[in-house]
């Protein structure tokens, strides 16, 4: 059946082509590649644009920039492995509950929305920041170009910000399904729950883009190397050699509104989630809930903490390793991503008896 096919074959194909065709790439083609890239970015010149924009402004416009974070990062060949395996299991993880979900209409509930919603998220983050990072270390190549690299911060910026908003959904679903379990049906409805998600994806889009097109109107006369695995908004706009602090207190309302408000609604549903929860009767429902609230806050910290952490060192001027920061930055965005389908949805009863079904009926046919 088609359930089947979708759920047994294309990852078990996957992993197949994958096992087959990735020591060949490492042993042959690699090699090749590498010495492709090392010959054109040694040819490779920085070529400076200068555009009018009145009568005595220009614009100085670099042909791209460099990505140092991760350079001088010592065994980093194991940073790539674990990457690679992270960037693997994300996929396979959120495709197998997106596909699950989708083809089981048990499943298209408010709830699952929002489940759906940040497996969606959790793809379109990974791939925004790891495919460009392991090309870096296989290819010995850390050049990225000028629109590509202010492309690739709009949309890291704004798909990590959907992350925070969509756990933040996650957590409104739960505390309206806990503590509201008769008017929960009347208040998150299928409608209800699009029109929250939908407005979530519109708005962001607006200061985050208007920021984003801010920063390609500077000059950027002074170092071409970004200190980070990715080009990162707060770490760009510091190149210019303009006055930038528009769009540094631009920055600092935006990752007060996508950090700390979020961390703070999540923290207070699950305190209101456990005050609840402690008032049942059952004893092992007790514990269950408890349970499950806790290992839900440890994946929201893994993912708020260190970038929290990052910014607030960063407004009060400390110095700090690099290695350090970029790691615990690459951490802690990449990991969550990882780890929601099966933290979220895929210990829950009923997508775990949905899978299992399927691959029951794949071994009896």
């Amino acid at each position: 059946s088609l359930r089947t096919a979708v759920l047994y074959y294309i990852p078990t194909s996957f992993l197949f082509l994958l096992s087959t065709y990735f020591p060949y790439y490492c042993n042959t083609v690699l090699p090749a590649l590498r010495n492709v890239s090392a010959v054109i970015q040694g040819t490779s010149r920085m070529t400076v644009v200068l555009s009018p924009e009145g009568s005595n402004i220009t614009t100085v416009k670099p042909s791209g920039f460099y990505l140092v974070g991760l350079t001088n990062l010592k065994n980093s060949e194991y940073l790539l492995v674990f990457l690679f395996l992270v960037y693997v299991i994300t996929l396979l993880g959120n495709f197998t509950l997106m596909t699950v979900v989708y083809l089981h209409p048990q499943l298209h509930t408010p709830r699952y929305m929002a489940v759906f919603n940040l497996a969606v998220v959790d793809v379109l983050h990974n791939t925004t920041i790891v495919p460009k990072t392991l090309q870096a270390f296989l290819f010995n190549s850390n050049y990225i170009g000028y629109d590509a690299c202010f492309t690739q911060c709009f949309f890291a910026h704004y798909v990590g910000g959907m992350e925070s908003i969509s756990l933040v959904i996650m957590a409104y679903d739960r505390l309206v399904a806990i503590c509201f379990p008769l008017q929960y049906p009347s208040i998150n409805t299928n409608v209800n729950m699009l029109i929250i998600i939908g407005s979530c994806w519109l708005c962001l889009i607006i200061p985050l883009l208007y920021m984003v097109l801010l920063a390609t109107k500077l000059s950027y006369c002074a170092s071409l190397e970004i200190p980070s695995y990715f080009c990162s908004y707060g770490h760009v706009h510091r190149l210019a050699c303009e006055d930038t602090s528009l769009l540094f207190r631009m920055a600092q309302v935006v990752s007060i509104v996508l950090l700390y408000v979020p961390l703070a609604f999540i923290f207070l549903t699950y305190v209101t989630v456990l005050i609840v929860v402690s008032n049942l009767d059952s004893t092992e429902s007790r514990k269950k809930s408890i349970s499950t609230c806790v290992t839900h806050l440890i994946l929201v910290l893994i993912f708020y903490v260190p970038l929290m952490v990052n910014y607030m060192l960063v407004q009060l001027s400390v110095t700090y390793s690099g290695d350090i920061r970029n790691i615990s930055v690459v951490l802690g965005s990449t990991l969550p991503p990882m780890l929601n389908p099966i933290i979220y949805s895929l210990k829950t009863e009923e997508v775990r008896a949905f899978i299992f079904r399927a691959f029951k009926k794949q071994s009896i046919s």
